[in-house]
């Protein structure tokens, strides 16, 4: 581990970046139709029991990294193999959101430009900023947040003030009962984005004030859902369900909508501008987690020697993960959810708890 402390605030700032990263892309939970808004929410709510899961297991060892615990709650063997699994898994993660982001840039502005270039440009700025630390790149979120959301709030009242919103696009509301809502909430919102945040329990050992950590964890994640929640909100009611569901990235054809006065018009440069931070901040911390935690795995005293390595896999990796943007979004749906999140997220991490609850009641009866 760096010599490095960050604060709650932080902590809290790279996590909302974070769940928002790609999330605002795509169109989220759009299988609920209208009800979309209501399977963010119970995803959210969620993702509350697990993230308890992850900060109970942060109580026991505060002082360690997962890639450490996981060895002595599993034994040396199974617990390094499992630590490496996850740092796969981080490193596969961050080539699918920078998969995103090259694809947004491709589809928006430029058209002719190779996959390749546009990813490359990004992870080399991420490489660079994961060689200074944790704490550049958590006093970069600090600097950017109120940036963005100053966007954020300024595309808000253009968009009311346009009269774009129908609400009669959200009616009717559970026409089926709750059942469509929460099987779109435990087959997708509950995982995207909300519980893949347990890249953060890799950040939790640098927090100054370690009692800060649960609040800061389930107040990011509630305030990331509420602007998912809105976000959703409105794309429905200014597109529609059909329109929202056929759009690549409905939010920029939402923004892409606006227009005040003939002559406030072509805002989408800025909703570029919002996506990026977002992204990268979201492959940031992957990346960075990826770094630290495969140091620590096979004891490289300079972390920042393996940035350019694992970057470059986490480039090419981006270029070969699908061969189109319709084959990635499939993926991450349906594929990911099975093989990788419910026993990443759900399934290892309870029995990890399980065990080191079991092994600490031991040591308090000896």
């Amino acid at each position: 581990m760096e010599k490095a402390k960050i604060s709650a605030s932080q902590l809290f700032i790279l996590m909302v970046f974070f769940e928002l990263g790609s999330a605002l892309l795509v169109p989220l939970a759009i299988r609920a139709k209208q009800e979309a808004w209501l399977a963010i929410l119970l995803g959210m709510l969620g993702s509350f029991v697990l993230f308890l899961v992850y900060h109970k297991l942060y109580t026991y060892y505060p002082d360690l990294l997962p890639t450490e615990y996981m060895q002595k709650i599993l034994g040396k063997v199974m617990g390094t193999v499992l630590a490496f699994v996850y740092i796969l898994y981080f490193m596969y993660d961050a080539s699918r959101v920078l998969r995103d982001f090259g694809e947004m840039l491709l589809t928006f502005a430029y058209p002719d430009t190779p996959l390749f270039i546009a990813n490359a440009l990004l992870i080399l700025v991420i490489i660079y900023a994961t060689r200074k630390g944790i704490e550049v790149i958590a006093r970069s979120g600090e600097l950017l947040f109120i940036f963005m959301y100053v966007l954020a709030v300024i595309g808000f009242i253009l968009i009311v003030s346009s009269g774009l919103i129908d609400v009669t696009n959200l009616k009717p509301v559970l026409e089926k009962g709750m059942l469509p809502p929460l099987k779109v909430a435990l087959s997708e919102t509950l995982y995207f984005p909300f519980t893949e945040a347990i890249v953060f329990t890799m950040i939790l050992p640098y927090l100054n004030n370690p009692k800060k950590a649960k609040v800061t964890m389930l107040c990011a994640t509630g305030l990331s859902g509420m602007n998912l929640i809105i976000t959703m909100l409105i794309n429905i009611s200014v597109l529609g369900v059909d329109l929202t569901a056929r759009s690549q990235f409905p939010l920029l054809s939402t923004v892409q909508t606006i227009q005040v006065a003939d002559f406030l018009e072509r805002l989408d440069v800025f909703f570029m501008l919002a996506m990026v931070i977002g992204i990268f901040f979201k492959v940031c911390v992957l990346f960075y987690a990826a770094v630290i935690g495969t140091a620590n795995l096979f004891k490289i005293k300079s972390p920042s020697r393996l940035s350019y390595p694992l970057g470059l896999v986490i480039l090419f990796l981006s270029i070969t993960i699908a061969s189109n943007f319709q084959e990635h979004l499939h993926e991450g749906l349906y594929v990911a959810k099975f093989v990788l999140h419910i026993p990443l997220f759900i399934i290892i991490p309870s029995l990890l708890l399980l065990v080191a609850f079991l092994k600490n009641r031991k040591k308090q009866r000896g």
